[in-house]
């Protein structure tokens, strides 16, 4: 889960990875697989480094790196 920011300024929490696409028109929106869409504060860049972040943190490392 990474937290995002709604406009209104309430944080919410979204699974990575039900996260389909990400648009920018100007806000931020995160379509999810169910076909729902979070508008958020966060640039696309930022909720970007969030998900890799978050990967990083709960999949293994590979063989031989890190």
């Amino acid at each position: 889960m990474i937290k995002v920011t709604r406009l209104n300024g309430q944080e919410v929490y979204v699974n990575a990875d039900l996260i389909l696409f990400l648009e920018s028109s100007p806000e931020t929106i995160l379509t999810l697989e169910n076909g729902k869409k979070v508008t958020v504060k966060e640039s696309i860049p930022q909720v970007i480094d969030r998900v890799v972040e978050f990967k990083s943190r709960v999949l293994p490392k590979v063989a031989g790196q890190g």
